[in-house]
């Protein structure tokens, strides 16, 4: 036999492609499912999700070359956990049709919405949250009625493993699947919803793709989140909050606060508070088994470029916590880093910092802080520091980011009734929340005409009292 005998297998985009279409036939086929067998996948899925705890825990360890189990349980496991438990509470509530207004020559008809699933749902999920980010989306698109293909990021093979192994266990493929394989050609298929998380560069090469079937898209991308700390406020709850934002998951989070923006009189103070609550969360230094390796050497030499491209250019670099040298005994390990003197002309200033380096800029007045703020892309998440007063007000007023946590981090996200979701640069639409609901159903308007309809008195042949109805209209 000769290689040209040997027959081709299938591509990703035509394997791709035939499991889209035996999802949308059976879709088609059956139609929407009922609250009930809704109800009965989101319960299957959360007890299938906790007996899987230890698996999931030790293959996303084994994905970043050290990961906190308490994170990971934390962050990825109690977060979707409390994510089905708020869709399986309000699912009645969400799908119950909502009364629209009706016009007064129409008022013996009725209007309604009817929130009707989109069909077949695509989603491409990131390595940093391999659990909660590829499972929230799933579990929204099943709760509002769809089907899903899921393609998770292939640098976290032995997560990807765990949970197609659930997933396939769980649901039939023609309801839920989660494939392997080329991006492009996924984010290509004509979908009735394409969700996508991840960089904001790949998110514009995801939606110019979708472009070409008219697919919509949700994009949750990141951005330079900031954290601004009113005048006089350095204090130990204060900093604690916000190195847990930073150093959670090493840094590796779309919502880790980027920088902090601190009064130029409390500078020095903060950074002493900041090393001494870094020690105090992480005993053993760097190689803590509480502290998060680097997902992997790429991503660890793009951490590593920003600082001394930082260096370089004339900014001051502090290594903090304890044992900060102790990071070059684990792989792809970053000690906690502070960098002062951030100029335009640094490459920290601009791109996106996925690891456990904070810049820290001063400011004069509030107004200043905004300012800086608004000169950037609109972020993902903005985190502000102080009192209940003007300032706050100020600060929520006059800057826009997806979302807010004031004096904390990080856990807004974790508010199931709030919508998560980005602006401009950070992404477009929401999910959590009815947001999510709806995101990924089709509202469809329902009018009932009513016995006595006034609208026939505009009909042909036109006559004076025509005449008489639209002028009254057009008064």
């Amino acid at each position: 036999m000769t290689s040209t005998d040997v027959t081709a297998g299938p591509t990703d985009a035509e394997r791709f492609n035939h499991i889209l279409q035996t999802q949308r036939a059976a879709y088609l086929r059956d139609g929407a499912p009922s609250l009930e067998a809704r109800r009965s996948d989101l319960a299957r899925f959360r007890k299938a999700l906790i007996a899987r705890r230890g698996d999931i825990e030790k293959a996303i360890d084994a994905d970043f070359g050290h990961r906190s189990r308490h994170e990971s349980a934390l962050m990825e496991i109690v977060g979707v956990v409390q994510g089905i438990d708020y869709l399986h509470r309000n699912l009645r509530r969400f799908m119950r049709p909502t009364r629209r207004h009706i016009e007064l020559l129409l008022r013996f008809g009725s209007n309604r919405i009817e929130y009707q699933p989109m069909g077949v749902i695509g989603v491409i999920s990131p390595w940093n949250y391999p659990v909660n980010l590829s499972l929230m989306p799933v579990v929204t698109a099943i709760a509002a009625g769809n089907r899903v293909m899921l393609k998770p990021s292939k640098l976290t093979p032995a997560t990807n493993a765990v949970l197609a192994s659930m997933l396939s266990e769980l649901f039939p493929p023609e309801q839920v699947t989660m494939v392997n394989g080329d991006g492009s050609a996924f984010s290509s298929l004509p979908f009735d919803h394409l969700v996508f998380t991840g960089s904001t560069e790949v998110g514009r090469a995801v939606m110019k793709a979708a472009g070409d079937h008219l697919v919509p898209v949700t994009l949750e991308l990141g951005g330079k989140s900031p954290t601004i700390v009113a005048n006089g406020h350095i204090r130990d709850q204060v900093v604690s909050d916000i190195v847990f934002g930073k150093l959670l998951s090493g840094g590796q989070t779309c919502i880790a606060p980027d920088y902090a923006l601190v009064h130029e009189s409390d500078i020095d103070a903060f950074i002493t508070s900041y090393d001494r609550l870094v020690k105090a969360a992480y005993p053993d230094g760097p190689t803590s088994d509480d502290y998060t390796s680097i997902i992997d050497d790429k991503q660890y030499r793009i951490l590593t470029g920003l600082i001394e491209d930082a260096r370089a250019h004339g900014a001051r670099i502090i290594e903090v916590g304890h044992r900060p040298h102790d990071a070059a005994h684990r792989a792809h390990t970053l000690a906690p880093t502070v960098v002062l003197g951030v100029t335009d002309d640094m490459r920290i200033a601009h791109e996106e910092i996925f690891g456990p380096i904070l810049p820290v800029f001063g400011y004069r007045d509030i107004d200043e802080a905004i300012d800086y703020v608004n000169a950037r892309p609109r972020p993902l998440a903005l985190y502000y520091f102080g009192g209940n007063g003007s300032e706050r007000r100020r600060v929520l007023d006059r800057t826009t980011s997806g979302n807010v946590t004031v004096n904390g981090t990080i856990m807004h996200v974790a508010q199931d009734d709030l919508p998560f979701g980005g602006v401009g640069a950070s992404g477009m639409g929401k999910y959590h929340g009815i947001e999510g609901f709806r995101t990924l159903s089709h509202p469809k308007g329902v009018y009932v005409q009513g016995r006595w309809n006034a609208t026939r008195l505009l009909h042909a042949p036109f006559s004076k009292r025509t005449d008489t109805l639209l002028n009254f209209f057009l008064r």
